[in-house]
């Protein structure tokens, strides 16, 4: 049923239209997103059935739903600030301590506005042994300069430390001085493009990899950490005409582990932002077993930014409908949560 992975690879060797396509990463826009803001928005009635449905005997899961996953975040957050007015008691810790499990996660990450979410996933992601680079590689390949900000705020809010700080202690080598490049959130973000030092670029990264006798990782991560969108986009253009390979390939075969995936991921970013998290999706659901934190990531940060471009991408890359794949593999209010974030699409 799956297809094999010749689709995925055409749609990232395929830089033809790259140029004039717009960008999650450049593009401020929630035209894309699946959560809207509730039209005729009551938040008295909303803080009375949350309330009903949590003081009552037993939760009312139906009711936590129903009014969680059709309101947008700024909503959310003012029931929040509401339903604390009217009991005194934090809303989250009300949600932590009637639900379990992955609801409990996916209720708590809907009521956290979005940089806190952030922060919060990269908090999950270095605590304990061993740091989860495959978390910190798609949060900090996938967000734009704005959306690192609000993580490295809301990380200094609640911790009292320096985002990049902490990070310097849990990564390391070249996976660890990408990764704190895109964590400082300074990415250029000029839109003009310049050509001259877009063939320069290639032609360095060329040099840098495909060329030489092993590879100068210190090349590929200045310039694929630093350069604007649209000035990278050029350059991935002049690499396929020098190389006749594409960037991703070029790494992919000169490159392993977390630094590998890490500047894959980038490349796919500056790209196409919803199918490399469409991709991410596919991966969290294959095999045995559903990697439910990440699926409940990237449904819940991404609701309100590009949730109806990963839809259309991931039809394109795997052939059948997000949602038909939620179906088989997410179940009980978590799975109701998760398909309602989605939203049903042909």
């Amino acid at each position: 049923m799956l297809k094999t992975s010749t689709t995925a690879m055409s749609v990232w060797d395929d830089l033809d239209l790259l140029l004039d396509s717009p960008s999650s990463l450049t593009v401020t826009s929630n035209t894309k997103g699946t959560m809207k803001d509730k039209a005729n928005f009551k938040v008295e009635e909303d803080v009375s059935a949350l309330r009903k449905a949590i003081e009552g005997l037993g939760t009312t899961e139906k009711t936590l739903v129903e009014v969680l996953t059709q309101r947008s975040n700024a909503q959310r957050q003012l029931i929040a600030q509401a339903y604390e007015k009217a009991t005194g008691r934090k809303l989250v810790a009300d949600l932590k301590g009637d639900t379990h499990g992955d609801f409990e996660d996916v209720l708590v990450a809907l009521v956290t506005p979005p940089g806190a979410y952030d922060s919060q996933e990269v908090i999950r992601a270095i605590k304990g042994a061993g740091t989860t680079e495959s978390t910190l590689t798609e949060i900090f390949a996938s967000r734009s300069n704005g959306q690192i900000k609000a993580l490295s705020d809301a990380y200094l809010a609640e911790t009292g430390k320096s985002v990049v700080r902490d990070l310097q202690s849990e990564v390391s080598g070249d996976y660890g001085k990408a990764l704190l490049i895109l964590a400082e959130g300074k990415r250029d973000e000029s839109t003009n493009v310049d050509a001259a030092k877009a063939k320069a670029d290639a032609k360095a990264l060329y040099e840098a990899g495909e060329k030489k006798w092993g590879t100068d990782e210190a090349k590929f991560i200045d310039i694929l950490c630093h350069r604007s969108v649209p000035q990278l986009r050029q350059t991935l253009v002049e690499y396929k005409t020098i190389s006749k390979k594409t960037l991703q390939e070029s790494i992919e075969g000169e490159m392993s582990g977390a630094l590998e995936d890490l500047l894959v991921a980038v490349v796919k970013c500056v790209k196409n932002v919803p199918a490399y998290l469409a991709e991410r999706i596919f991966k969290s659901m294959k095999g045995a077993g559903t990697d439910e934190s990440t699926l409940t990531r990237i449904l819940v940060s991404r609701s309100e930014i590009d949730l109806l471009d990963i839809r259309a991408e991931y039809k394109k890359l795997f052939g059948f409908t997000l949602y038909s794949q939620l179906e088989g593999e997410v179940s009980g209010s978590y799975g109701e949560v998760l398909k309602r974030l989605c939203g049903q699409d042909g």
